[in-house]
């Protein structure tokens, strides 16, 4: 019987376990080495956050990606200078090398209850024991397909996580739907890697986000704040105050994770698409079948009007959505305890569920700290909620557990 374990080896969970490393909490972490990066994104894909804001965290805030960079020799700006795929997943590896030597590259494919705790399966065979779990699965489980495009056949639909590689694309017919940074950074880099591509969207005009800069005035500062999630005063609140959050009202919690930085691309990806990639707008799918080896694509628009098109592939680029219900390693026995906030686990203070000693951070605990909990900027104030709570904890049982019994020492 372990302490804890950490499910996930992304951002979330290399950070908590540099921290639960360095304050002497007994852990074991289990997974890929940055999955969905290394794996569920695509080549040449820069992330929308600023280089400030994409950095893993050790409970002393120690090797930044700044650090990593100039170490390394790679191009590196706080803001206004994108970060590329490549160089966050050697950052990670390099972080998971000096701050969490621990990974095991070992998938669980089971949790269920224990008399002290859980037991843990795994995919050799071993059995684990933890007395706290804490879930750092990132987005694996929770990619989202709209019902019409679920059925396709793998040959012909796919959600957009499905890839890395882009080069079997080259030289056929695809269609990317949606309209966020998914669906942006897709299109291009499609386009760049010789597919003939169209994006579909439902909303007529495609939206970027605004490149920002080190050198802005100060009515800018005080108007548009700087923050992890980016400049403005909303997201300066989302990004510092997730504690602050945990309270407002359910509604405006699941309204404001829902609609906060929503469908939009990156600065950059503006020049990847507009003007290079055949654009659909105002179009939503209703149905896609197969027929001749193509996908015939129904699409309708805001005034009812019907248009079809055939391509190759359809590539459904509409993001995540978390469901507990998804989580199948989980037994039923535990999934059926889990409260929720919409579809999403209700934690507490300190990211535990309603299944005692399980805790879920990242993504899957954004409607309770809000949009912060999307992006790799929140795995800072995660790892230090966690790690307080486990430290405390742990050091408690064991100062118990260290007193001898009164009445033996009497004798």
């Amino acid at each position: 019987m372990i302490d804890a374990v950490i499910v996930g080896a992304g951002p979330y969970g290399l950070s908590l376990g540099a921290h639960l490393r360095q304050k002497g909490v007994q852990f074991r972490i289990f997974g890929r080495l940055m999955d969905s990066w290394a794996s569920k994104m695509p080549k040449g894909m820069r992330l929308k956050s600023e280089g400030f804001a994409s950095n893993l965290y050790g409970a002393e805030r120690q090797f930044t990606l700044k650090e990593f960079c100039t170490q390394n020799k790679i191009e590196y700006e706080d803001v206004a200078l994108p970060v590329r795929l490549d160089t966050f997943c050697a950052y990670g590896a390099a972080f998971k090398d000096r701050m969490v030597p621990e990974l095991e590259n070992k998938m669980v494919t089971r949790i269920s209850s224990s008399r002290e705790g859980f037991a843990l399966k795994l995919d050799d065979g071993e059995t684990v024991l933890a007395r706290k779990v804490v879930l750092a699965v990132g987005i694996t489980h929770y990619s989202y397909m709209p019902s019409c495009l679920a059925n396709l056949p793998a040959e012909y639909g796919s959600h957009s996580s499905a890839h890395h590689d882009l080069e079997p694309f080259r030289g056929r017919s695809v269609a990317v739907i949606g309209g966020g940074s998914s669906a942006t950074d897709l299109a291009g880099l499609l386009y760049d890697a010789g597919a003939h591509v169209q994006l579909v969207a439902r909303a007529r005009e495609l939206k970027f986000h605004t490149r920002g800069s080190a050198q802005r005035s100060l009515w800018q500062r005080i108007r548009y704040p700087q923050s992890g999630l980016g400049p403005g005063i909303s997201s300066r609140f989302f990004s510092n105050w997730p504690h602050v959050f945990h309270y407002l009202p359910e509604s405006y919690r699941l309204h404001a994770v829902r609609t906060h930085l929503g469908p939009a691309g990156g600065w950059f990806a503006k020049e990847m698409v507009i003007g290079r990639v055949p654009l659909l707008l105002g179009y939503t799918p209703q149905s896609a079948t197969v027929k001749d080896g193509q996908v015939q694509l129904r699409l309708r628009e805001e005034n009812g009007d019907v248009r079809e098109i055939s391509v190759d592939h359809v590539i459904s680029a509409t993001g995540y959505q978390v469901n507990a219900d998804r989580l199948k390693f989980l037994d039923e026995g535990i999934r059926s305890r889990i409260r929720t906030t919409g579809t999403a686990p209700k934690l507490s203070t300190r990211f535990e569920s309603s299944v005692p000693g399980l805790y879920f951070i990242g993504v899957s605990a954004a409607n309770s700290f809000g949009p912060l909990m999307r992006f790799a900027y929140g795995a800072r104030f995660a790892a230090d909620r966690v790690t307080a709570d486990l430290a405390r904890e742990f050091s408690r049982s064991r100062a118990v557990a260290a007193v001898p019994d009164v009445a033996t020492s009497l004798k």
